[in-house]
């Protein structure tokens, strides 16, 4: 991965906990970062910006601060839809699996709807082989 996507990708997951509690509200230091990225990177961190804010701000008790879309298995886009059927999230130093289902605007920046559904915590012996970490 090119170190600016990197640094953006980084950024990204470091901004989302200044998301304002109103769901799919963009905060306007994401949305600057976004616009940098390609539409297909773009419309997956939009979903994945979105899906750690909603779980971080719903009653799971989870804090999420990072979610891959791609971990388990790849990511489905078409237009402004994205499925991730083997998502996964990091919260309080543990993984947990994810599924999640988004569609955003047409510029892949504004949300429009997010439905997900956390799994089991993935085991930390099986972190290595899907490339997690602490």
């Amino acid at each position: 991965m090119p170190k600016r996507i990197a640094l953006v990708l980084t950024a990204l997951s470091l901004a989302a906990s200044a998301f304002a509690p109103t769901a799919f509200a963009v905060d306007p230091a994401i949305k600057k970062q976004l616009e940098k990225l390609d539409p297909a990177t773009r419309l997956e961190q939009s979903c994945d910006t979105e899906a750690m804010s909603r779980i971080n701000k719903d009653a799971t008790g989870y804090k999420p601060d990072k979610v891959i879309a791609y971990t388990f298995k790849d990511p489905v886009p078409s237009d402004d839809r994205l499925e991730a059927p083997g998502a996964v999230f990091r919260s309080k130093g543990d993984w947990y699996h994810l599924s999640y289902s988004c569609i955003t605007g047409p510029q892949h920046i504004n949300v429009r709807e997010l439905s997900y559904q956390i799994g089991d915590k993935v085991p930390r012996d099986k972190w290595t082989k899907y490339y997690l970490y602490d």
